[in-house]
């Protein structure tokens, strides 16, 4: 299975509920255990990323709040605050589908490998999707930028 491209399915049901196309799936002994996708929105959280929901719904789904054997797929570079949240999770790895346009200082990375966190997240990135991920993201902002 193509777990990048079911990130790319809950990215497009963000876009069309008016969010932020991002999506993620965190999978564990290769089955998607949850999925998530930006609800600030419609549930006027700042807090309903993607990465946050998907972290919630596997931990209610593994009555644990370790998800030390998951692996979570993302389709863009995940923010500070969803970074700390997959440490704080005890994700094994993360990989994500599209750096963050506005990124270049590698802060995702940074805060994921830190000194001060006593968990380690592995971090892949996978482009086999970035054309996609990124024509989905500027199409969305140019409506955005469109219609204000």
């Amino acid at each position: 299975m193509n777990f990048m491209n079911e990130t790319l399915k809950e990215a497009k049901k963000a876009y069309s509920a008016g969010e932020v196309p991002i999506g993620a799936v965190i999978v564990v002994d290769g089955k998607i255990i949850s999925k998530g996708y930006n609800q600030r929105e419609s549930k006027q959280n700042a807090l309903m990323h993607a990465e946050i929901s998907a972290i919630s719904k596997a931990c209610k789904k593994l009555h644990s709040w370790r998800l030390e054997n998951a692996i979570m797929y993302v389709t863009l570079e995940p923010c500070p605050m969803c970074a700390g949240a997959i440490s704080a999770s005890r994700i094994k790895k993360v990989v994500y589908g599209c750096k963050e346009k506005s990124g270049g200082d590698n802060l995702c990375e940074l805060i994921l490998s830190s000194t001060r966190l006593n968990h380690k997240v592995e971090i892949e990135y996978d482009e086999s999707m970035q054309n996609e991920i990124a024509a989905l993201l500027s199409q969305f902002f140019k409506e955005k930028r469109h219609s204000e």
